[in-house]
């Protein structure tokens, strides 16, 4: 691998209590180094509950952390949530162009996976 070499990050959020996407959510990228953090950029899904220009310059390898407020998305439609904060906590290989994690929520639960 270079020290060029740099991956992209994007998401979709489905609220599955609803069988639709999760607007207006904002999200955010950190880059994770032992106990520090480094803020890489912030999003709000779109009208299909995605988030495609989170590293629009790409990131190199490493640990990184996706969080998502939805806690606040919840309180905009005046539900309770268990989970205010929803963080996938990941280890990204720039040698792979892309990582596309998905995140289907509940007021009382949350999931990804690795999408396509």
């Amino acid at each position: 691998m270079t020290d060029s070499a740099r991956t992209h990050v994007t998401t979709h959020i489905l609220d599955t209590s609803l069988g639709k996407p999760a607007v207006g959510v904002t999200v955010w990228l950190e880059k994770i180094t032992g106990h520090d953090s480094l803020f890489i950029n912030k999003s709000i899904t779109d009208a299909d509950g995605r988030v495609g220009k989170l590293t629009p310059q790409g990131v190199a390898s490493g640990h990184y952390r996706l969080y998502a407020d939805i806690g606040a998305y919840f309180a905009s439609s005046h539900r309770e949530t268990l989970y205010p904060l929803a963080i996938i906590d990941v280890m990204l290989c720039a040698e792979q162009s892309h990582y596309h994690l998905p995140l289907l929520i509940t007021p009382y639960s949350w999931s990804t996976y690795r999408g396509s």
